[in-house]
């Protein structure tokens, strides 16, 4: 199945479409951790893939630029936010035609691409060349770049034109809540 998808800046939903899709996450969610109000403000002030008219989306990926230090090199990185899928349209390969534009999307204006995801969500990532990060991870803090061991196995990276070198670590910029 082909879905038409848009692409859209945040500032194009509008009051109706941020509504809309913070529903559409807090549904698409609700089984796991849920979706809090500091993860929808990570997925705002970038790019969005809908599926769906934005007052009443089917499925959701975001793209935001971030930072990631990577050598002494502060990395323009495509980091994705926010994919989901209505749950009554599951199955049907609109994740993975999600996962496809935001590639296209950090392929066309990002040295990197990055973005934190546990099982089952990882395979669908892996499965579009999306790969595990081997090395080690840290953010940068008020209090300075602290080590973050907790999420070796859980932040992808999607190699763009960036040297990288899986013995150096991937330092994120600081955000409230979750920093990968």
């Amino acid at each position: 199945m082909r879905n038409d998808l848009r692409v859209l800046p945040t500032a194009d939903l509008g009051p109706d479409g941020l509504r809309a899709l913070r529903s559409l996450l807090d549904e698409a969610f609700a089984g796991s951790s849920g979706f809090d109000d500091l993860s929808f403000d990570h997925a705002l002030g970038g790019l969005h893939v809908l599926a769906g008219p934005p007052e009443r989306p089917v499925g959701h990926a975001a793209v935001v630029l971030r930072r990631v230090l990577h050598r002494g090199v502060a990395l323009r990185t495509g980091y994705v936010e926010g994919v989901a899928v209505r749950p009554d349209a599951w199955g049907r390969g609109l994740g993975g035609e999600l996962v496809d534009a935001v590639g296209r999307l950090v392929r066309g204006g990002f040295q990197l691409g990055a973005l934190g995801a546990g099982d089952p969500a990882a395979r669908l990532y892996r499965r579009h060349g999306w790969q595990a990060w081997p090395g080690p991870l840290g953010a940068l803090t008020p209090d300075g770049v602290v080590d973050t061991p907790d999420e070796r196995g859980a932040v992808y990276v999607l190699r763009v034109c960036a040297d990288l070198d899986p013995a150096a670590p991937l330092v994120c910029d600081w955000r409230d809540g979750e920093l990968w």
